[in-house]
């Protein structure tokens, strides 16, 4: 079986075949960019701006054609796939805009007198290995700031997308970037080990599960290569009890919902103060029951299948056992059929923290409701957890939702919205959700050698 397939979760169909990297290719790929990073070095920021800048305007240029291959390799609605791509096309643009300015020179005042100076440079070629869930966006994350300090790059795609993965490198190569400083990686388990172990590699960022962070992180630790790390999630949503109920019940289902709820830091935890909870709970789930899975081509479908069938196995899976240990279905959702990845939306109360899925990151469109009964529970439930990569408060007194915010251990709150990114903001957790800030100007100190240089006269 070939590891790099294209299986439609629609349909289940298999739309393509991919062959996975040879040994030889790997060489060729790490030789290539060692090669490239002093090509890189030797370009002015100006002209790495210039090169982004193309490359944006490739992914827009290509923008109907990228979002269909997506569609295609993980079921994501036609209309969130376009919007993917628009999200894309604004980081590319904003470190082409902004990264020669994050590459100032910065001056340091020297108590003795003397002169200094911290310059920002690249570290050398670097291994990012990406998820399914956004094949584009995830991958722009990680590139575009990392190639604006002269880092080359060598990208592993998730199995199930090399049609979005050999896409991007089109687009690379199209845009004029330098050989070796961009390539795309169709490799095994394996033989990433084998990349980051290699001499030549200096930085590895990967986003997925605990397991595989756990795995790259150790096999990174042994070769004292950086990790920047973006893994799972389990994002509170507190609801106080002067909002409007309304607007707070569209908010939590676009939390919830987003990419099909597969999405790392969608809304998946719901604690809601006693005195509105059933009316939440009630309004959240009718408008759940009348979300329908339907054909991700449609351009008015707003959930698709999920990922793959497999997927849909393993949530429905989950579902099955958070009831079984004694947790109430407040919205009978689930699996549409034995042999489909679609999923209809579902709703559990009365998680107990002896209960698995207390603990547990449901990646698909399922959520968990909590009541509390004080705002001192309410953080107590919202911060119970391995995970803490987001986090959301809901109320009509925006500074008493902003208070509460401060106390959530998570590394991104919001404060009356939920969810969502932008190229200028900071992304990443705390705990078991990662390690490392991508995006924003935070996205180019990662990967990065602050070389100090001092003057005496």
């Amino acid at each position: 079986m070939n590891l790099y397939t294209v299986t439609n979760p629609a349909t289940g169909n298999i739309e393509g075949y991919y062959p996975t990297a040879t040994k030889a290719r790997i060489e060729e790929a790490l030789s290539a960019a060692e090669g490239s990073f002093e090509v890189l070095r030797g370009m002015s920021p100006g002209a790495r701006s210039e090169l982004l800048t193309r490359v944006a305007d490739l992914h827009e240029a290509r923008r109907k054609d990228l979002a269909e291959i997506v569609t295609r390799e993980m079921g994501k609605p036609i209309s969130q796939a376009l919007a993917e791509v628009d999200i894309v096309v604004s980081i590319y643009r904003y470190y082409a805009d902004n990264g020669p300015d994050f590459l100032q020179d910065e001056p340091i005042a020297m108590s003795d007198g003397g002169k200094a100076t911290v310059r920002k440079e690249g570290i050398g070629p670097l291994l990012g290995i990406m998820p399914w869930n956004f094949p584009y966006y995830q991958a722009a994350r990680f590139v575009a700031p990392n190639l604006m300090l002269g880092n080359p790059i060598l990208l592993k795609p998730a199995p199930q997308c090399p049609e979005s993965a050999l896409a991007m490198q089109a687009i690379f190569d199209d845009a004029g970037a330098p050989s070796g400083s961009y390539a795309t990686l169709l490799a095994t388990n394996p033989q990433i080990e084998k990349v980051i172990a290699d001499s030549r590699v200096h930085g590895v960022s990967l986003t997925g599960s605990e397991r595989a962070g756990a795995a790259v992180a150790e096999a990174a630790g042994r070769n004292l290569k950086k990790v920047v790390l973006e893994l799972g999630g389990s994002d509170p949503f507190i609801v106080l009890e002067d909002v409007d109920l309304e607007t707070v019940v569209q908010r939590a289902v676009a939390g919830r919902m987003v990419n099909g709820g597969q999405a790392c830091n969608a809304a998946k935890r719901f604690v809601v103060m006693e005195s509105v909870y059933e009316g939440f709970v009630r309004a959240f789930c009718q408008a759940l029951a009348a979300i329908a899975p339907g054909d991700p081509t449609a351009p008015g479908t707003y959930l698709g299948p999920l990922s793959s069938h497999a997927a849909a196995d393993q949530l429905q899976a989950q579902l099955d056992a958070a009831v079984a240990e004694g947790a109430t279905l407040l919205l009978s959702g689930g699996k549409v059929a034995a042999d489909s990845a679609y999923f209809r939306p579902a709703v559990i109360g009365r998680v107990t923290r002896d209960m698995d899925a207390y603990g547990q990151e449901f990646f698909g469109p399922v959520a968990m409701v909590f009541k509390a009964a004080t705002e001192s529970e309410a953080v107590a439930i919202a911060n119970d957890t391995a995970f803490g990569l987001g986090a959301s408060v809901h109320s009509g007194n925006t500074d008493r939702a902003a208070r509460i915010g401060e106390l959530l251990a998570a590394g991104m709150v919001r404060i009356n919205e939920c969810g969502g990114t932008a190229a200028e903001l900071p992304f990443g957790g705390v705990k078991r959700s990662g390690i490392g800030r991508e995006l924003g100007r935070y996205g180019m100190d990662e990967f990065v050698n602050k070389k100090l240089l001092t003057l005496k006269d």
